[in-house]
């Protein structure tokens, strides 16, 4: 059977004319001059309440946050589309960006009006019925841009009548929601010292919150809260505190001996002193709210320089840590570091989630959890963020933790480590299902060398203090992994054929959907994993996918535009499903 769906030719599930479609110039141009959604079929854009905010978890129509709610469960609660209908899924509309490179948004949705990113730092409003484009804002980046690991954006935030995105050149705007056209912006940090901006905002009781990327540049990471109405600095609050030497830990969270020199790196700090200037800590992704307790917690990344520790002496607190402070004053409330002293850049750069989880006593306590590069989930007490548990290794701990060797990468002598520096889980947001206990992630494998070379800071250009390479024929794969965050048992496990980086979206119909570098977007059994659906995009599925209804149907929705830190196959698609 045959059909056409806005001009896109199905042949069965297989969209023929996938990465063909295109507007007509005349529809583009109608839709481009329209103004809430005033243009005939178009949705009407409406203002986001804060009780909207805070009820997106049971909301069942919208996707309002990054990653769903505010406790970024990504946990659906529509199963309109589920297990026995899942294989009529077929693509609704697609929506082809002028961007075509690494695409990691998250697509937000409001009242059948979606917001999605490109990178570049791109914005588009597009009708989430018929995917007609309403709006593009088009930042004018600055002469400096610095990032790591690709020109990525990872979506929006929305509250009252504003979209809110942060761009390449580490900048913060506030647009018009039914214009898209600049209501305020702010510079959250300086390009030239390294500072860029890749991570979605977050918007909550009047506030604006964004941390910044850089790294990999000698940054001082940070998070911010600015004011919503007008872009005003509320608090900020540094990610490297001015005392970051910490403990002289000589284990990691799971108790593993990290071989640390803890003399040699006394010596160092009496000689250069605390190394907290120019120590990293950038923070990836967005953070989890706590409102009854008014927290928030989010994870640190890597310090720098990334694989040099000679030069950066102690535990290098908070990086590659767990961290929560004040909703309303930015003042720390307590951290729980994974890595001290991390010279392998397995960082924390996945979502903290919030759930509620049993206690070592088998009590039911509010917990927070964290996919770690490392390769395990971790879960934590929300009261003290202390660890309660951690999982079992979703992936190889081969060679865990053989110290960067001072040699050319691929020498036959180079150290060679398991997982690899990038995961583990990179910065892919996991799913939970809170009923049932169980989160679900996607991980990579990639076999490197891990070699050292010091240099002096080099004032916010890459400063990666040696090098990480992946050796030529070595392991190149991923899996789904189900995990059962009571216990820390893993449930279930499906292998893929590439590493695996995106993210993951489960829902009330009993599916967990994810994709792949090589274009496949899968829904799986969230029960035991069974491939239930797939569908072929023709570019890296490499966004975490996000679902909303209109009109009483129900929507998956997904990016395919490949990914730069794999260099998996570029695309510019945004593709909704439907199963009807």
């Amino acid at each position: 059977m045959t059909r056409v769906v806005n001009n896109c030719v199905l042949l069965g599930s297989i969209c023929a004319a996938a990465l063909a479609f295109t507007w007509p110039a005349s529809a583009q141009q109608e839709i481009k001059n329209a103004a809430g959604g005033a243009a005939s079929g178009t949705a009407m854009i409406k203002p986001v309440t804060q009780a909207a905010l805070d009820g997106a978890a049971k909301d069942n129509a919208n996707f309002l946050h990054t990653n769903g709610n505010y406790a970024q469960t990504r946990f659906y609660p529509n199963d309109q589309i589920n297990r026995t209908n899942v294989a009529h899924l077929h693509p609704a509309w697609i929506f082809q960006t002028e961007v075509k490179e690494s695409l990691e948004t998250s697509p937000i949705v409001v009242d059948g009006v979606m917001y999605a990113t490109t990178s570049f730092s791109h914005v588009y409003a597009i009708d989430a019925k018929t995917g007609q484009e309403i709006w593009h804002f088009k930042p004018k980046l600055g002469a400096v841009t610095t990032f790591c690991c690709g020109p990525n954006n990872r979506g929006v935030a929305v509250y009252d009548d504003k979209v809110y995105v942060a761009t390449l050149d580490a900048k913060l705007y506030a647009l018009d929601a039914k214009t898209g056209s600049v209501v305020w912006s702010q510079e959250v940090g300086d390009p030239e010292k390294g500072y860029s901006e890749t991570m979605a905002p977050t918007a909550v009781k009047g506030k604006i919150l964004i941390g910044t990327n850089g790294g990999e540049y000698g940054i001082r990471g940070f998070v911010k809260a600015y004011d919503a109405k007008d872009g005003k600095l509320l608090w900020a609050f540094d990610t490297i505190p001015e005392n970051s030497v910490g403990v002289w830990a000589t284990t990691d969270a799971t108790g593993r001996d990290e071989h640390r020199d803890i003399a040699a790196e006394k010596a160092a700090l009496a000689k250069l002193g605390d190394p907290f200037k120019t120590l990293g800590g950038g923070v990836w992704q967005n953070p989890a709210v706590d409102e009854a307790a008014n927290r928030i917690y989010f994870v640190v990344g890597n310090p720098s320089p990334d694989l040099d520790g000679s030069i950066r002496p102690g535990d290098n607190l908070y990086t590659d840590s767990l961290v929560s402070i004040d909703l309303d004053t930015g003042k720390y409330v307590c951290h729980f570091q994974y890595v001290p002293h991390d010279v392998w850049d397995l960082d924390a750069v996945s979502p903290a989630v919030l759930v509620d989880a049993l206690d070592k006593s088998g009590k039911t306590v509010p917990a927070v959890m964290h996919a770690g590069k490392t390769g395990y989930i971790y879960v934590h007490d929300r009261k003290d963020c202390s660890l309660i548990r951690f999982s079992e290794p979703m992936v190889s701990q081969q060679g865990r933790w053989v110290l960067p060797s001072a040699t050319k990468p691929l020498d036959a002598n180079a150290a060679r480590m398991f997982p690899g520096a990038n995961g583990g889980v990179e910065w892919s947001p996991m799913a939970t299902d809170p009923g049932h206990g169980m989160a679900y992630a996607i991980n990579l494998e990639q076999e490197m060398t891990y070699t050292v070379a010091s240099s002096p800071y080099p004032d916010g250009k890459l400063w990666l203090g040696g090098a990480f390479t992946n050796v030529p024929g070595g392991v190149q794969s991923g899996n789904v992994t189900a995990v059962d965050y009571n216990t820390g048992k893993i449930a279930w496990q499906v292998k893929t054929p590439q590493p695996m980086i995106g993210g993951i979206l489960a829902t009330a119909g009993g599916l967990v959907f994810t994709g792949e570098g090589n274009g496949a977007f899968k829904a799986y059994n969230s029960a035991d994993g069974s491939l239930l659906w797939q569908f072929q995009a023709g570019a890296g599925v490499n966004a975490p996918p996000s679902s909303y209804s209109v009109d009483g149907k129900q929507y998956i929705v997904v990016g395919a535009g490949g990914n730069t830190q794999l260099d998996y196959k570029r695309g510019d698609a945004i593709i909704a499903f439907t199963a009807d």
